[in-house]
């Protein structure tokens, strides 16, 4: 049998720097993700518009669902809520941006984001950001099949009710687990273009559990579109982690591309807790 496993890639972590144009109190919309995915799409496509043109119609598919194989983080920076809004308390940020690419592609998104604009705006604020230094961070080598992650970004998993919607999952939840696998396994199927009997493989090679609860986890309501006719919410959480036991090549997806729904629109970056 094919050693499923093989060629690896490597965990491709990017931390930008971003100082915005003003001083400081720059006002973020509380619900950013979406503009910002945009602009990332847009940074994309100006080094190469195949590429961001594929992400953003096609992807990588399996049955019906569609993967981008990249994430994002929440914007790290001090800040107060007022209403709706993020009052930036600096004018400096950080962002971790991350890819599920092969290593020779590097330097290709390293210099991709250096030194470019990152414009994140609604109907009500507009904040510009300049990229000032792009940082490649790679996953240490695993030691074991097994890593402790917590969330940089809301975790989002959904159950489908009798209407065809979502009914998203607290981590407490006795599914949450047993569908962060399942949707693991169909990003494998989606990268990997495997049958049945090698997807069964890799499934009963995953185990994935919340190693305790100290505090409950998080919840969070996002918007995605807001303002717009195509508004959606959901509800990711946060503030928790997650034993991962499974074979480097599906840990590697869980950090390049994200656990859970909506990694393209910054939804399940998770981190290796030291």
């Amino acid at each position: 049998m094919v050693n499923l496993f093989e060629h690896l890639k490597i965990v491709m972590r990017f931390i930008l720097s971003l100082n915005t144009t003003k001083a400081s109190q720059s006002e973020l919309p509380l619900n950013y993700q979406y503009p910002l995915s945009a602009a990332v799409y847009k940074i994309i496509e100006r080094a190469n518009d195949g590429y961001a043109e594929f992400l953003h119609s096609t992807g990588y598919k399996y049955h019906n669902k569609t993967f981008k194989f990249f994430t994002f983080s929440d914007i790290r920076t001090p800040f107060r809520i007022k209403g709706d809004r993020m009052i930036m308390n600096s004018n400096t940020a950080e962002l971790t941006i991350c890819f599920h690419i092969p290593d020779a592609a590097e330097n290709f998104i390293r210099g991709l984001f250096m030194n470019q604009q990152i414009v994140i705006a609604d109907s009500i604020s507009k904040v510009s950001f300049t990229v000032q230094q792009v940082v490649a961070e790679k996953t240490p080598t695993l030691v074991a099949d097994r890593i402790i992650v917590q969330p940089m970004s809301p975790v989002v998993m959904g159950r489908k009710n009798e209407r065809g919607h979502y009914d998203y999952l607290s981590p407490e939840d006795v599914d949450f687990s047993r569908l962060i696998v399942l949707n693991l396994v169909d990003k494998c199927a989606a990268e990997m273009e495997t049958g049945a009997v090698e997807l069964a493989e890799i499934e009963k090679s995953i185990d994935i559990k919340p190693p305790f609860f100290s505090n409950a986890p998080r919840g969070r309501l996002l918007t995605i579109k807001a303002g717009t006719p195509a508004e959606t919410r959901v509800r990711g959480y946060d503030k928790f982690r997650l034993e991962i036991r499974a074979p480097k090549r599906v840990i590697e997806m869980a950090l390049n591309g994200g656990i859970g729904m909506n990694n393209a629109m910054g939804m399940g970056c998770v981190g290796i807790v030291d």
